[in-house]
Formats: C-alpha cells, structure tokens, sequence
C-alpha cells in the first residue's frame, strides 16, 4: 500500500499555510472568483482528511493483520475467559 495520498495531503496543508502567510501580508485578496480564505480552508480540509484517512486504513490493516496473525491458543484463552 503506497503512502501518496499521505504525503498528498501534507502537500495540500502545506499549500494552505504557504497561501494563508502570503494572505497575511496582504499580497493577494483573491484567487479566481474565491477569497483567499475559502480556498486556504479547503485546501486544509481536504488534505487533513487525506492524512487522516490513510492513518485510519492503516490502522484498520495493522488490527487485522495482527488479528490474523494470532496464535490459535490465544484465541481459545479469550474465548474461555469471557
């Protein structure tokens, strides 16, 4: 499984922050028809939830692998404590 979209959206993120310092000293108001500010929010969002996402369904993967990888004894120890 490749980590692009991870870095991705770091990239995005980083847009955002690069768009909101130049916002800041007052170079550009605008970009197209959008303030500067919608397009830095959505720039963020988008890439945080790129981030996020990819973490979660490596998060997911790992749970299973490992869940997968469990010892048969084990599983019956769990199955009788319970």
């Amino acid at each position: 499984m490749t980590r692009a979209p991870r870095f991705a959206g770091y990239a995005l993120m980083v847009a955002a922050v690069l768009l909101a310092a130049v916002m800041r000293r007052d170079s550009v108001t605008a970009i197209g028809p959008f303030p500067v500010v919608a397009v830095v929010l959505f720039l963020g969002m988008i890439g945080v939830m790129l981030v996020f996402t990819d973490l979660m369904v490596r998060g997911l993967y790992a749970q299973v692998g490992a869940a997968k990888n469990a010892a048969p004894d084990e599983e019956k120890k769990i199955d009788e404590q319970d």
